[in-house]
């Protein structure tokens, strides 16, 4: 009976080794069929290219060519020609690293249940790839093209293809803006803005852009345009709520009547053919809330909002297409009336240009002046060089907490008269005002220009008295 149970014994285990050796011996078959190899086994020119569809994640998208790529779901979809073509172009001379002959399990490369299968056709042939699973060890793709074959490529069609509808959308641009000639600006503050050197419009040498209003140009602060205009440019839109918006669309996004529309005028420096353009064109952005809260904004009594409570959008042009924004953009885009955009500093000189001042203090008046020119001038006062650095500081941190046209009524805290180094500006007058426990009131050769904060006046007279007592 014992040597019977051996028998078996023997017998199970030389069952168990057939079964190992044939196992390996079927792994070193499949080992041999594996080979290198450098072959481009699909080139498909993607000019000749008809349709092409794929199907991935469970979800389907499928496009074809009538002059122009249109999407098989809705024609009226802006396709972006370019992202078409570079999901066709690894097809161009598609490649592989390996290639395993005469399969018969697809499943043991993920080809039984691809992972995406992509369709392609010209007028004279179809094509169809199926990804099968990453191999994580070569890191590299399983693909059959449906010629019995299994390779391994590295450029994998997945890295392009895992996209979304949304994903190929022709969006709207937004250019780099080269040689502005002017901007307007039609809202609840509509003006027009002109481009001009060298203007004598103003005492800043640096202003090139102005408030064209009855005749006269009041300027602007230039980096303030600047980067109002690089937010646009850095705007690029891509969250679209509809790419074919009619009457009723517009009408529901607040943009049958923007809140704000911004029309500038510049030159590109190329044209459409890539030559240098010549003739200036036109760039349109119409921006507006959500009507509803546009509505209840209007009606809030104060303006305070947090970004994330602001639902807005934007259009470009007469395009079809409108995007939502964020509250950030938004509120960045409607920071385009004329107190957004001019001066905030009460000077806002080059200091260099300074040739010396005249201050009243206390009923006392004191000269300051100078020796030299540009920032090696030298100023005195009293016979004696001082150090004018603070002076310096203080005055220029003069700034705008709101802008005003109000009389002043309290006493005067201190004027100055700043003489320059200009034809046209031959001088500045600057007196503050006493307004209330907070605030000073600025008023500039005359006119009333803005409120700004006690403690930066109260710095300026104790930079003063540093030098006069």
């Amino acid at each position: 009976m014992k040597r019977a149970k051996r028998i078996y014994i023997l017998l199970g285990v030389l069952a168990v080794v057939c079964v190992a050796a044939f196992a390996v011996m079927h792994y070193q078959e499949q080992q041999e069929l594996i080979q290198n190899t450098d072959e481009i086994i699909l080139e498909v020119d993607s000019s000749t290219v008809q349709s092409l569809s794929w199907t991935y994640d469970g979800e389907s998208l499928a496009f074809h060519k009538d002059g122009a790529w249109l999407y098989d779901g809705d024609e009226a979809f802006p396709v972006d020609e370019e992202k078409i073509n570079n999901l066709l172009e690894p097809f161009q001379a598609f490649g592989a690293a390996f290639i395993i002959h005469d399969v018969t399990d697809f499943a043991q490369y993920g080809l039984d249940d691809p992972t995406c299968t992509i369709d392609l056709a010209t007028e004279d042939a179809s094509y169809e790839i199926q990804l099968g699973d990453y191999s994580t060890m070569d890191a590299q793709r399983y693909v059959s093209i449906g010629d019995g074959n299994v390779y391994l490529v590295q450029e994998d069609p997945l890295d392009t293809f895992d996209v979304e509808l949304s994903d190929l959308i022709a969006n709207d641009e937004t250019p780099d803006f080269n040689q502005v000639t002017s901007i307007q600006f039609t809202g609840s503050d509509s003006y027009q803005v002109i481009y001009q050197e060298d203007s004598g419009y103003s005492y800043c040498a640096d202003d090139v852009y102005f408030k064209e209003q009855d005749g006269t140009y009041l300027p602007l602060d230039t980096a303030l345009v600047t980067s109002y205009l690089s937010g646009i440019t850095s705007l690029s839109p891509t969250d679209y709520v509809t790419y074919n918006a009619g009457e009723e669309d517009l009408a529901t996004y607040g943009l049958d009547d923007p809140e704000l529309t911004v029309a500038v005028t510049y030159t590109p420096e190329t044209d459409e053919d890539g030559k240098e353009a010549a003739e200036p064109v036109v760039f349109t952005i119409s921006v507006s809330r959500d009507p509803d809260e546009r509505s209840a904004a209007e009606d809030a009594q104060s303006t305070e909002e947090d970004d994330a409570d602001i639902t807005a959008y934007a259009r470009i042009g007469e395009s079809k297409i409108i995007y939502q924004i964020t509250g950030t953009q938004y509120k960045e885009l409607m920071a385009a009336s004329y107190d957004d955009l001019r001066h905030q500093e009460v000077f806002y000189a080059d200091f260099a240009d300074v040739t010396g001042l005249d201050i009243t203090l206390e009923d006392a008046a004191y000269t300051i002046t100078s020796q030299g020119a540009g920032d090696s001038r030298a100023f005195s006062y009293d016979g004696e060089e001082i150090e004018i650095d603070d002076l310096r500081d203080a005055l220029e941190a003069l700034t705008a907490s709101s802008f005003t046209g109000e009389a002043p009524t309290e006493k005067e805290e201190i004027s100055l008269t700043v003489h320059l180094d200009s034809e046209d500006y031959p001088e500045i007058r600057i007196q503050l005002y006493r307004y209330d426990g907070e605030q000073c009131l600025a008023v500039v050769d005359g006119e009333p220009v803005s409120l700004v904060s006690r403690s930066s006046v109260v710095d300026l007279i104790e930079a003063v008295n540093a030098i006069v007592l």
